[in-house]
This record gives structure tokens, sequence and C-alpha cells, in this order.
């Protein structure tokens, strides 16, 4: 399930409750989303549940505060499920919108595109990945699996190739 928490710049609409405008202002579609989600999944090879929360910095700033003890908004955090607990659930991500849009007009790629590149990348760290200790692997497998699913420039690949990019997931964080 994807949830849309409106930022301040969507509150005429959500006091308007019109969540199809909601989604329309951002050029996204839940429907859209969802079906390139579930492609994600099958290609990193995940079952399971999948919950995504689209939400504005404010909101991913306090998730790592609280989760990571970082002060500061991120773009995409990954909190993967506990195994005792997990059952069909394989985990949830959170994004900001925010960011997504600030990196998205920095790459020249649209809101979109932005946010598919972080389910992907939130996806590989709910698979168990990390690029920060794996000497490459996750790098390698994000870069096979954005030219499959037809992604532009990838997270890791930013980084490495000294692109400005603030991502981490729940213990981890690559450095602006």
């Amino acid at each position: 399930m994807i949830t849309l928490e409106p930022t301040r710049e969507m509150e005429a609409a959500a006091a308007r409750g019109d969540e199809a405008a909601l989604w329309k202002e951002l050029g996204l579609s839940r429907a859209g989303l969802s079906g390139f989600l579930k492609r994600a999944q099958a290609a990193v090879g995940m079952s399971g549940e999948v919950e995504v929360l689209l939400a504005g910095d404010k909101t991913l700033r306090r998730l790592n505060r609280t989760f990571r003890g970082k002060n500061k908004a991120t773009d995409v955090l990954s909190f993967p499920a506990a195994e005792g607990f997990a059952g069909g659930h394989a985990g949830d991500l959170a994004v900001s919108l925010e960011t997504a849009a600030r990196q998205a007009a920095e790459h020249g790629h649209t809101l979109r595109d932005e946010v598919r590149v972080l389910l992907l990348h939130g996806l590989l760290h709910l698979s168990g990945m990390d690029h920060e200790v794996d000497g490459g692997e996750m790098a390698a497998r994000e870069t096979v699996l954005r030219r499959e699913l037809r992604l532009p420039v990838g997270l890791i690949e930013r980084v490495e190739g000294g692109g400005k990019v603030r991502h981490g997931r729940q213990g981890k964080r690559v450095a602006s």
C-alpha cells in the first residue's frame, strides 16, 4: 500500500480532501507507483507486502531522528520487517517527496522517475543488501535492475560518480 502524506505545498488540495488532485499535482499515480513497486519487488526477488509512505522532509527528518539518531531529512528510509514478526510483510519504505523533487531537478528527470529510483534503492536495502559494506555488490545489482526497469542513474552511481545525494536506511547513512 502507498500512503501519501501531504506536504505544506499540498495543503490546499489536502484541505479540500481531494486526494486525486494531490496525486495529479505531483505528476504521480498511486496505481502507477504500485505497479512499479510490484515489478521492482519481483526483479529484486522479494516477496511480501511493502508499505510505502510518501511524505515531506519534516516527516523524514522525524523518522531519521527517531530511528537513526540523525536530525536531518533524507530521501529514503528502509525499515525491514523483524524476522519473528514479518509474516507476509517485507518491510516499510519512507520517501521524502520534497527531497525527491530537488534530486529530480538536479539530475534532469521527473519526480516520478526519482521516486521510482528511491523505491528500487529502498527495496534492495529491504532485501538485505548494504552498499556501505558489500564491496560493490548492491551497486552492481542496482545498475542491472535500474536498466531492466528503465530508470535513470541510481543513487549509488551518483555517490560513486561524485554527485550530491542524501539517502539512508535504518542504521545506515551515506554522507552528503
